[in-house]
């Protein structure tokens, strides 16, 4: 499955960091830690990875593509503006719910962000991405709506990805409150406005 050791050891190295942090949080992860959890020598991450910033920000990297991958292949098959906004509530809703430890690492990084030049720029590529995502496949429709013509494409995907995170950091605290996660289908009336 890898090229090489040197690939395996490296994804093994992500791998245990990904699960790591998304137990404990970036700040209460040590380095040490990490190279425990995935049978390698401290010194390995250092040369794979320089330092745990720099080991934090390929763990995101890794995350935000997967997940972009996933989202813009389910966007492909559906045609209407309607389905397509239907897949981003359901893409995300089964998101937060089963894979609550992805937006848990997502925003510790947002967390970072806001205090360290060093995360800042990937956190700002991470929400332009996947505003790009989502513009492209969902949000240029509303300019055919003309209640909506107002405002760009941009601005009506950045309310989407922020109701969405909002609810997220609503039921990584209260996992038991279903109406958060439902609470996300309101997305969809955006369509018939």
């Amino acid at each position: 499955m890898y090229n090489t050791k040197e690939n395996y050891t490296s994804q093994k190295i992500l791998d245990a960091a990904y699960k790591c942090i998304s137990t404990k949080g970036y700040a209460n992860v040590t380095l040490r830690d990490i190279a425990e959890e995935a049978g390698v020598a401290l010194s390995q991450l250092n040369y794979y990875y320089k330092n745990k910033e720099g080991l934090f920000i390929e763990v995101i990297q890794k995350v935000k593509q997967m997940s972009m991958d996933i989202l813009e292949e389910f966007l492909q098959q559906s045609v209407t503006t309607k389905e397509k906004l239907s897949v981003v509530v359901r893409f995300s809703q089964g998101l937060i719910k089963e894979e609550t430890d992805i937006y848990k690492v997502v925003l510790d990084l947002f967390n970072m962000g806001m205090w360290s030049q060093t995360f800042t720029k990937p956190c700002r590529s991470f929400f332009e991405e996947i505003t790009a995502i989502i513009e492209k496949y969902i949000a240029s429709d509303y300019f055919l709506n003309e209640k909506l013509q107002g405002y760009s494409p941009n601005v009506i995907t950045r309310i989407v990805i922020g109701a969405v995170f909002g609810m997220a950091i609503q039921y990584i605290l209260d996992p038991e409150n279903q109406e958060l996660l439902d609470s996300l289908d309101i997305l969809k009336i955006m369509t018939e406005l």
